[in-house]
């Protein structure tokens, strides 16, 4: 990690809102770098200073006193809100626009959330490539690479052998998106690697098992969701290809089970 990248996490980094392995990477960079290390001291001095308590302004006790006052005045006929039209009906409209506001909120915050994913689900691909670790289990048999998985996550992730089509199982490992642990099942396609996530999606109502495909740093990315789990395909593999392996995993895996 350079100067550049921790400068962006930085803040993300004080909130606690980085994945595992960002943590460590900004951690040990804040360690070794004596700049970034001193930009982290004056953040942090900065959020005390505003935490202070002797910051915050007090009303004066006459203002309290008049503001109570009033709230106790009864000279006036009370009026429900119910029998004011206009008010009723400015009532209404306000609704409308904070319903649309939370609508829109409520999209960008699933579209920032998808974004984030993929350079996730990217990054963990690249990482497993450049650091020599595809596998935690090294098999092409399913009946040893499912296994492994047992204690290791709340949900049982659906491995198959896809050799006889093309897509040899190499093998599975352990790996953090999303802000949880998730399975990675490794295949082959010739000489391309790819990587299969699989996590829960905690809705298993609202399948879409529609192949969504994608492309972010010259890999091509597929993705859907089926059986309350949701899956991401990424390689280097053409998209075609990648699409038909999509297809395969659909057609052959079987109903997961909960551990």
């Amino acid at each position: 990690m350079d100067c550049q990248q921790a400068s962006q996490l930085l803040h993300a980094y004080l909130d606690g809102e980085l994945d595992a392995v960002h943590n460590v990477e900004i951690k040990s960079h804040l360690q070794s770098c004596r700049a970034c290390g001193a930009a982290h001291e004056q953040m942090q001095s900065l959020r005390r200073l505003v935490d202070r308590s002797e910051l915050a302004y007090r009303a004066p006790v006459s203002l309290r006193q008049r503001v109570r006052s009033q709230l106790h005045h009864t000279d006036s006929p009370r009026i429900v809100w119910w029998q004011q039209p206009r008010r009723l009906m400015a009532l209404a409209a306000a609704a409308v626009v904070l319903l649309s506001v939370i609508g829109i909120i409520d999209r960008r915050w699933r579209r920032d959330t998808q974004v984030a994913v993929v350079d996730e689900v990217v990054d963990s691909h690249v990482r497993s490539l450049l650091v020599d670790h595809l596998s935690d289990v090294a098999s092409t048999d399913r009946h040893e690479v499912k296994p492994w998985f047992n204690g290791k996550l709340d949900y049982a992730p659906v491995v198959n052998d896809l050799a006889a089509r093309g897509f040899p199982l190499i093998g599975g490992r352990l790996d953090f998106i999303d802000h949880r642990p998730v399975a990675a099942l490794v295949y082959g396609r010739r000489k391309h690697v790819i990587n299969l996530f699989c996590w829960p999606t905690g809705d298993r109502g609202h399948d879409s098992t529609e192949l969504k495909q994608s492309e972010q740093n010259g890999f091509h990315l597929v993705h859907w969701t089926q059986g309350g789990l949701q899956y991401w395909a990424v390689s280097d593999l053409n998209a075609v290809d990648l699409a038909e392996f999509a297809r395969l995993v659909q057609e052959t895996r079987t109903e997961p089970s909960e551990n």
